[in-house]
């Protein structure tokens, strides 16, 4: 983790909001607006900026929320044992647990329960622009109104006494114009975010020569391209446009990065070396999640005793050390707080023991660079090829219900083993996040992944979801020999070289040392991309669900000294609200209806309303897209549904297509 030094302010909404109560002021809520767990999780997490109705809001980092958690007396967890370790090994030993997202649901739109719960979250960017006379300053500047606690959505920013922009117009000097946030912002690619400097900015790097405290106004040019927004001096007059800072030769004019983490308060000690770039607020490149997801799988016996000794470690704190040689007094303090009825005191006093235990001092922390997120499916791929058929699994820790289902004759031969997943849970974490670029597109993750605290983390943040799904099974053998053949075709020459061009065409810099061989999935894993995408397009049409509320989970990789070979795929879907789903998934497993299933997608990938321009598109030698054939019209999804955004997708390696790489497809449906 990168060395921060922290500012001195304390982010504590809901303690000011009680400060204010008790002096009397009561109409200044804490509550600004709402989102959804896999929002928070994916588009607006810390560090991210999140649009409301009237200005714009960045979450902070997980120090503020310790102060939201001791509002209650208990902390919900997340049990995922395998996305624990997992998250360990990236973020430290010293991490104990999963947390969810501070939240319980009211009764009703007008009762009081999880108000005291939420999400700390900051002003940014703090400097606003007015829109009735278009002055540009900080939001201390400014009055801010939030005085509903039923309408938070009215929280909003005013100038007091705005002139308009003429001083002669009608009212003028008493108005109370909306404030909106000045758009610009500095990013680097190390994941700092800072204002832009708009006072340095319009004075050329000096200072107003008329005014300590100059007045500046934001202008717009609505017939100009990108920046077009114009920084005045109504003290000195001068005045300096935003199209300036764009480009090459605009990042040369801007100052250098500061190493600022607004969302930690924070600065990078020493400072920053990567040049700074000209950011909008709404940029689509200005946060990028780090997360790693894991299906809830049963714990082995080394996996429980870790279990119970994380369990000790969060539940009792400090005080731990005071139960040595105490356990009917543990045991006693747990009873409404940690189920351990069914523990032996031997277990029991070892878990102790094991909290106890000395964290490494300097924990290992493996750059994502170096573990792979296969390791994490692995587990879950042996623990799928349990059982006989007929068999059904059930394991309350983890909520996972698995059937072995019959295979129909009539179902191809490249299958070999169908499960029903009646229930499963899907925990997902939040590891940190990136600027600039995507983190699977750096080779330097340590350095450039953006940490969610200033000292290491003891909890991570994850959200827990539950559904359903039916898992599918190919024959090692035919695939090995296929995979065999495809390696060997210029058409899987033609996509490693898309592949390497797409590398060379769209990273920053910041990935320059990366073999882009080593990231290109093998021809097993496109043919389980494609299979499982027209799979659930068959799918929406019987299940009851929608294309893009199922999704995908692949296990597409070669065998290794570390782990077996796995073809097979993963189609469920989860919720985070609802505990199960309806069932449609599931019933679909049934031999008959799978077999027609299945018969249906791979013959309704035969044709495509593109064709023949789908079914024969080739990257050429120059070009640098990640699919063949295949389009929205035939193959792609939701980017809800694919892990992947639609690449790595050829319809020509799942069925034998008319052309020169007939040969190539898996299945013959012909």
């Amino acid at each position: 983790m990168a060395d921060l030094v922290s500012g001195d302010h304390t982010l504590d909404p809901l303690g000011d909001a009680d400060v204010l109560k008790k002096a009397g002021i009561k109409k200044n809520y804490a509550k600004v607006g709402s989102g959804r767990p896999s929002t928070l999780l994916f588009t607006y997490g810390p560090g991210a900026i999140m649009d409301l109705p009237r200005f714009t809001v960045m979450p902070s980092g997980l120090d503020a929320w310790d102060r939201i958690w001791k509002r209650r007396d208990g902390v919900p967890y997340i049990h995922a044992p395998k996305l624990l370790a997992a998250v360990r090994r990236q973020l430290g030993q010293q991490v104990t647990e999963l947390r969810p997202f501070p939240h319980q649901p009211a009764e009703s739109s007008f009762s009081d329960e999880g108000r005291d719960l939420g999400l700390p979250a900051l002003v940014f960017p703090q400097w606003l622009r007015c829109t009735g006379c278009d002055r540009l300053a900080p939001l201390s500047t400014f009055a801010y109104s939030n005085t509903n606690p039923y309408k938070p959505d009215e929280a909003k920013f005013e100038h007091v006494g705005c002139p308009g922009r003429s001083r002669t117009a009608k009212g003028g000097g008493k108005k109370r114009s909306p404030c909106v946030p000045a758009r610009y912002l500095l990013a680097c690619e190390n994941g700092h975010l800072d204002e832009f400097p708009y006072l340095g900015w319009v004075h050329r790097g000096g200072t107003c020569s008329d005014a300590s405290t100059p007045m500046l106004k934001m202008t717009e040019n609505t017939l100009s391209r990108g920046a077009s927004a114009r920084i005045v001096c109504a003290s000195c007059g001068a005045s300096r446009g935003m199209n300036e800072a764009q480009g090459a030769a605009g990042k040369a004019k801007l100052p250098a990065c500061r190493g600022r983490h607004p969302h930690l308060d924070a600065f990078a000690v020493g400072g920053c070396d990567a040049p700074a770039h000209l950011m909008l607020v709404g940029a689509s490149n200005l946060w990028f999640p780090i997360t790693q997801s894991a299906i809830v799988m049963p714990m082995d016996d080394g996996e429980k005793k870790q279990n119970l000794a994380d369990r000790l470690k969060a539940v009792v704190g400090d005080d731990l050390p005071d139960y040595v040689g105490e356990l009917k007094f543990l045991r006693k303090y747990l009873k409404d707080r940690l189920d351990v009825t069914e523990i032996s005191d031997a277990d029991l006093a070892q878990a102790l023991t094991e909290a106890l235990s000395p964290l490494p001092a300097d924990p290992e922390v493996v750059p994502n660079t170096e573990w792979s997120a296969l390791d994490l499916m692995v587990p879950e791929w042996n623990h799928l090829q349990l059982g006989t058929a007929g068999a059904h699994h059930e394991d309350e820790a983890s909520g996972l219900v698995v059937t072995t289902r019959q295979l129909d004759p009539g179902l191809p031969k490249e299958f070999s083993r169908v499960l029903a997943v009646e229930k499963l849970r899907q925990a997902t974490a939040l590891l940190g996040f990136t600027r600039i670029d995507e983190w699977d597109r750096i080779d330097d993750v340590p350095t450039r992944q953006v940490p969610l605290t200033v000292n290491p983390p003891v909890w991570a943040l994850a959200t827990l979801n539950r559904g359903e799904g039916v898992f599918l099974q190919l024959d090692e053998k035919p695939v090995a020999a296929w995979e065999a053949k495809v390696e060997a075709s210029d058409l899987w020459a033609a996509h490693k070289q898309a592949h390497r061009n797409n590398y060379a065409n769209r990273l920053s810099g910041t990935a320059a040392n990366i073999d882009p061989d080593t990231r290109m999935p093998p021809p097993r894993y496109w043919l389980l991309h494609t299979l499982a995408h027209v799979l659930f397009r068959q799918m929406a049409l019987s299940s009851g669900y929608g294309a893009a509320s199922i999704s995908e989970r692949l296990y597409g990789w070669r065998g290794t000294e570390h782990r077996p070979p796995a073809a097979g795929l993963l189609l469920l879907t989860t919720s985070s609200d609802s505990d199960g789903t309806l069932g449609g998934l599931v019933q679909l497993s049934e031999p008959v209806r799978l077999r027609q299933l299945v018969t249906s997608a791979l013959r309704g990938a035969q044709r495509c309303s593109s064709d023949p321009l789908c079914s024969h598109r080739t990257p050429g030698p120059k070009e640098d897209f990640l699919h063949g054939a295949a389009c929205h019209a035939c193959a792609m999804a939701s980017e809800t549904s694919c892990e992947r955004s639609n690449r790595f997708l050829d319809r020509r390696l799942l069925i034998r297509l008319p052309g020169p790489h007939r040969h190539l497809g898996f299945f013959d449906v012909s």
